[in-house]
Formats: structure tokens, sequence, C-alpha cells
């Protein structure tokens, strides 16, 4: 009896958080969407729905107890990013963006001291994070790196063309990739974490973008200068298939179905005032669709969070060809999915969805999710997979 009894402790505690989680996220996500406009046709940073992200704790929910935060799973994440999605897209891009990086010092400090004080202080200020990978005319090659990291004495300099850097200008600190020293390979990279005490950024283009404008990204002249131990311990490439790639493409893909949920949300409003005025609209078979796409991107969401979680502390299953595949194919079958879905809302509200001044308006939404399949273009990452797609073997069953 007394075991019955703290299994459904254990049970009702876990229940607890997850409320405790969603109504935070709530309380942001409202405020995200009451300046989603605003921040889209000004092209602005939506301060706003960041202030209230950082009242509820969020920036920092990932951060192990142990460290001021509160453990939060990347279930826990994702549902936040789904949840901004319907409210505000830039805002949900700009959250999953910090998580990603917070993840990459969570799971690759290796109780390196800098890193653990750092994440002390992330759960303390609510630190936003913003990340530089991109640079030069390299695009969204991630794992090459033009700009050496150079060094004097236990000190480390950085000077790059960081030809995109989201939010930027509006980060409490900086996470970078950098080839290791002038002497190495362009894939020979690490991982450093600069305060903003630490760097300057020179603007060299300005965001003017079709859509995801309040993600603010800008491209700068780039100058760090901090000290060793702010370089992550592991290697760029074991955090990058451990880390970077698994919760970037499972948090950007729940922020795209974020915004394909409120799009479809839109069309059902529309389809149901419709059918309260005894008229069936022309659109309303694409509703069905939307709803049936938006279910099956959910779907697939679900099963790649369910199997890294099943390997995230194997790395061996984590580095399989097997793993990569998969996991790199979410971000090209999502952000495809989610499109496909957002334009069937679109179709189902019509005319109405089209404007941009109806209560069901799907022309933000549009314009934002257009960006999925190009923020990190699809085609590199299919590209890129041809090699490992070769090592992998067939399933034998449709059980494998």
């Amino acid at each position: 009896m007394a075991a019955v009894t703290l299994q459904l402790h254990t049970q009702d505690s876990a229940m607890d958080r997850s409320d405790e989680f969603a109504a935070r996220a709530e309380r942001a996500a409202t405020v995200a969407a009451a300046h989603a406009d605003h921040v889209d046709r000004l092209g602005r940073f939506p301060s706003e729905a960041m202030s209230a992200l950082k009242a509820e704790k969020r920036l920092s929910m990932m951060v192990p107890e142990a460290l001021g935060g509160d453990g939060a799973s990347i279930g826990d994440v994702m549902d936040v990013c789904y949840r901004l999605g319907q409210a505000c897209s830039s805002t949900a891009l700009i959250f999953a963006m910090h998580q990603i990086k917070a993840a990459c010092i969570i799971r690759h400090a290796k109780g390196a001291a800098w890193h653990e004080n750092f994440l002390r202080r992330l759960a303390r200020h609510e630190l936003l994070l913003a990340s530089s990978t991109t640079e030069g005319q390299g695009g969204g090659d991630v794992r090459t790196s033009i700009a050496p990291l150079t060094y004097d004495g236990l000190s480390i300099e950085l000077n790059r063309d960081a030809t995109v850097v989201s939010y930027g200008r509006h980060a409490d600190a900086l996470v970078t990739t950098a080839r290791r020293a002038p002497d190495a390979l362009p894939s020979d990279q690490v991982l450093a974490v600069f305060e903003y005490a630490d760097y300057t950024l020179s603007e060299t283009q300005r965001w003017d973008s079709l859509g995801m404008r309040g993600t603010d990204s800008s491209g700068f002249n780039l100058f760090a200068r901090g000290g060793v131990d702010q370089i992550l311990p592991d290697a760029y490439a074991d955090i990058h298939s451990a880390t970077m790639v698994p919760f970037a493409h499972l948090l950007w893909s729940s922020a795209w179905a974020g915004i394909a949920a409120g799009a479809v949300e839109r069309a059902r409003m529309f389809v149901r005032k419709a059918a309260r005025s005894g008229q069936t609209p022309p659109g309303a078979v694409h509703f069905a669709r939307a709803a049936a796409q938006l279910r099956q991107l959910t779907a697939l969401l679900s099963a790649n969070r369910a199997r890294f979680e099943a390997i995230s502390s194997d790395p061996e299953a984590m580095a399989s060809p097997d793993f990569q595949t998969a996991i790199n194919m979410l971000k090209v079958d999502a952000s495809e999915a989610a499109v496909t879905t957002v334009m069937s809302a679109m179709r189902a509200c019509g005319l109405a969805g089209y404007r941009n001044d109806t209560e069901v308006s799907i022309a933000r939404a549009l314009r934002d999710i257009l960006s999925a399949p190009i923020m990190i273009n699809n085609e590199r990452i299919v590209s890129n997979l041809a090699q490992a797609v070769m090592l992998a073997e067939t399933p034998l069953s449709l059980r494998s």
C-alpha cells in the first residue's frame, strides 16, 4: 500500500508540475499574442513577450534544479514552443533558439566551473542567449567555421563576419562556433560562450524580411574576447550530433507546428461561423485537410521526441546514421508539413483568410511559416544526408 501511495503521489506531483508549466507558458503566450501584429508590422523585437517569459522563469526552465532552474525536459520546452507559435511566431522561434543554446551548455559543460556558474547566472537573471553559427558566404553550413579562435595566454579572441545573428542586439550572451585555432581545419570546431560585456557587434546588414520579422536577424561583424575556460569542453562535432541538431529540429518544429495550429484554429472559427448561418463554405474541405495535416505533424513530433528521450544518454545510438537521418529529416518533413497545413487553412478561409484585416486572417502565419524550409535550407540537409543514408539499413519490417 505504501508503494502504491508513493507512486500516486509521484504521479500527482508530475501532473502538478506539468500544469504549472502550462500555466506559465499560457500567461506568456497571452502577452505575446497581444503584441504580435505590432511586432510584425514594425519588424521589431518582441520585448513584451520576452519580458513575460523572463517573469515566468521560462528562459531557465531547462537549467538543472541544483543550478537554480526547473530541470525541465525537452518535451516541456516543446510544449512552450508550440503554444508560443500559436501566439507570435517570432517569439516562438527566439525562445526555441535560446533553449537550443542553453541545452548545449547544460549537456556539455561536464562540470566545468565557468559554465556551471554561467548557468547559475542564467537562472538568476533569466539571461537570453543568442547564436552565431552563420558566417561569410558559408550560409547555413554550421559544420564548418571560417574564423578561428586566437590565443594569448589564457585569453581567446574571435573576429568574424557573422552574417546572421538572430536578436543579437537584444541578447545577454552569445554562443558561437569557431575554428579551434588558426591552423585547424574548418571542421575542427569549438563552441564558446561570450557574455554581453565580452563582445561588440557592428551591424553590416539590416533584417527586412517577408516573415519572422521580429527575430531581428541582422548581420554583424563580431569581435569577442574572453577566457579559454569559456570554451565548452566537448568538441563541437559531438555537441552538434548529440544536442544541437536534435534540440534544434525538435524545438523549431514545435514552433512551426504551433504556427500551423494557430492557422487551423482560425480556419475552424471561420467554418463554424459559416455553418451556424446555414452555409457550408466552399473551403470546408480544405479545413478538414488542414486539421488532418496538423495531427500528422504533431504525431511526427511526438514520435521523434520519444525516440530522442529513449536514447539521449547513449552517445553511440545518438551518433548512429539511422538516428541522425531521422532527426535531420524531421526538420525537412515538419517544415514542409507546416507550410502545407497553413496553406490549407488559408484556402479554407478563402478571401477572409487572405486579407490582413479580418479576425481569421492567415496572412501573417503564412508569411512566417514560409521561412521554415529555407531556415537551414532543406535541400542542403537532404544533400548532406546522402552519405548517411547509404550507410543506414533498410527496415526489415514495419515493427523495426
